[in-house]
């Protein structure tokens, strides 16, 4: 087959370069799809061309347009159309449109190494979904949805070529996507008889049959209710220990956000027997106290019966010289008055000699020795310094009076304990820090590399995904972030950044706890990137956590990126 007959009529801005995937036939005519280069913008693009030109196509070319308003990363975008004239060799005679051209590896090739793994079967499902839904509010019912036209793209994305199809339907949407989960849990393998049974998480099955069924009552309502099962979470934690299991969690939350969140969840319930059933107390009933043993007996006396503050007086030998109770012997007989009586028989309650008069005599004397010394003490010391303070304000006086400047001393303390804040002025090193991505779609953003940012080594860097469309990341979100966990509340001046992508725009953002949206931190600081740049904050700041959020990307070849060699985070001076 020509090239140059097939694509005749294209305007010169389209330079194609090779034919991509089988002829599609329709009911209006025959597409091919090439792979071209836009010489004005010096890109590659996808170029779809109709057969017949004219009002045959007019229908696929409407559809186009319609397509060309839409902004999703799951679907190719549209930047070209033209009906033509339906003469292929006048100039602009072709029927055409010009797609987003997007690299990486086809669902279909994926699938011969077999059924994709669970996660990566929601996050990719769960995409797509969402783009062909944003279709469907516009009215535009997109087809084409086959693993040939899926694209998994190298920034974990993935994208549908060839937008839009020549026809299509929304229920023809919706079971095309159950296909696609499909062949996603089976996988692909050329010559085995269709259908494969499915295997795998009974929620992912069950949804592929829902999306397929055409039983009245039995089908899945819309693409959109479609993302949103696939979105769904596990919402309580697993009674394993409250961990996810691996391969069961659907891009769970920024490292920093879930572990916050299992803390307070930790924090909240109490553990009983060992089980991690929380263990809900009554609010009337008091606290459980342990139990007191006796230092005689060993028997268990229980707080309860005797007492919040009291001690069981069996346990507690007397002291010498207080009173004993008798124990019984016939000798303990001896003359105790009782009133104006005397009696001479056995003594049967407790009973003093005269040693412990004695001392108890002693005892009265010091107390009331100390009773009357420490306040004439504590008066002889008010008087002492009554005297310091005025002869010391009497001697400031005459030097004031004398014309000369006082000099009063002041007691000197270190600036700084071990342990402490860093110096005024000086660097504080962060004990920690994690990607910050609350609108992200749970891709990590090389999450590993973040520790580089503040190794004292600024050749050492971390780098965004690389966006595609535009520097605010293509759309897809409004930034993305590093959070710095200082360790302590301190007071802040400002930060240093080095980055090797100057005209990357940041904001500085602070927080005294972490939080799990952007507005949960205050903005100290913003600008643009240059090398080295110094972000000074209007006023000492008070925080723990110092957050560089990334607003602006930069072009960086392929696509959109920002790169952080080294922040330093400057103490209050």
């Amino acid at each position: 087959m020509s090239m140059t007959s097939t694509v005749a009529g294209l305007p010169e801005r389209y330079r194609p370069l090779d034919q991509v995937g089988p002829d599609e036939h329709t009911a209006t005519g025959v597409i091919q799809t090439w792979r071209a280069k836009d010489r004005i913008l010096n890109r590659d693009v996808a170029v779809r061309v109709h057969t017949p030109a004219g009002p045959a196509a007019h229908a696929w070319i409407t559809r186009a347009l319609t397509a060309g308003g839409l902004a999703t990363p799951a679907l190719a975008m549209v930047y070209d159309a033209s009906e033509g004239s339906g003469d292929p060799q006048a100039p602009g005679g072709a029927a055409y449109v010009v797609n987003e051209w997007i690299d990486g590896e086809s669902l279909s090739d994926r699938l011969l190494q077999g059924p994709l793994p669970e996660r990566e079967i929601r996050t990719v499902l769960r995409r797509l979904a969402e783009g062909v839904a944003e279709a469907h509010r516009v009215g535009l019912a997109v087809g084409g949805l086959t693993p040939e036209n899926v694209v998994l793209r190298p920034n974990g994305l993935v994208g549908l070529r060839g937008v839009p199809a020549a026809d299509g339907t929304v229920d023809g949407d919706v079971s095309a996507l159950g296909e696609l989960l499909h062949v996603c849990l089976t996988g692909l393998r050329p010559g085995e008889p269709e259908p494969r049974p499915l295997h795998g998480p009974s929620d992912l099955v069950a949804l592929a049959r829902r999306a397929r069924s055409t039983e009245a009552g039995q089908g899945l309502s819309s693409v959109a209710a479609m993302a949103a099962i696939l979105a769904e979470r596990p919402r309580t934690r697993p009674a394993s220990g409250g961990r996810a299991e691996p391969g069961r969690a659907e891009e769970a939350d920024n490292g920093w956000l879930g572990r916050l969140r299992d803390r307070r969840v930790d924090e909240g319930a109490a553990t009983v027997n060992g089980s991690d059933e929380p263990n809900r107390v009554d609010p009337t009933t008091l606290p459980p106290v342990p139990p007191l043993r006796s230092a005689q007996s060993g028997d268990t006396v229980l707080v309860g019966g005797l007492g919040g503050d009291t001690v069981d007086a069996s346990s507690v030998a007397p002291p010498p010289g207080a009173m004993r109770p008798w124990d019984g012997r016939d000798g303990d007989a001896g003359a105790t008055v009782f009133g104006d009586d005397l009696y001479t028989g056995p003594y049967t309650g407790p009973y003093t000699d005269s040693t412990d008069v004695a001392d108890d005599e002693d005892g009265a004397r010091r107390r009331k020795l100390v009773v009357l010394g420490l306040p004439l003490l504590a008066l002889l010391v008010v008087v002492g310094l009554a005297w310091w303070v005025g002869t010391s304000l009497l001697s400031v006086a005459g030097s004031v009076d004398e014309g000369s400047t006082p000099t009063l001393p002041v007691p000197t303390q270190s600036a700084q304990e071990e342990g402490d804040a860093p110096a005024a002025g000086g660097p504080v090193e962060p004990q920690s820090a994690e990607v910050f991505d609350p609108e992200g779609d749970g891709e990590p953003e090389n999450d590993r590399d973040v520790p580089l940012t503040f190794d004292g080594d600024p050749s050492t860097t971390w780098s965004t995904l690389t966006y595609r469309g535009s520097p605010a990341f293509g759309n897809l979100k409004p930034g993305v972030g590093v959070l710095y966990d200082l360790g302590a509340v301190q007071a802040l001046s400002g930060v240093t950044i080095e980055s090797p992508t100057p005209g990357v725009t940041v904001e500085i953002r602070t927080g005294e706890t972490p939080a799990g949206s952007l507005s949960g931190f205050d903005v100290a600081a913003d600008g643009t990137l240059e090398g080295t740049t110094e972000l000074q904050f209007d006023e000492p700041v008070e925080a723990q956590y110092v957050l560089l959020w990334i607003t602006g990307l930069v072009d960086g070849g392929e696509g959109f990126v920002a790169r952080i060699g080294e922040l330093t985070v400057q103490s209050a001076g």
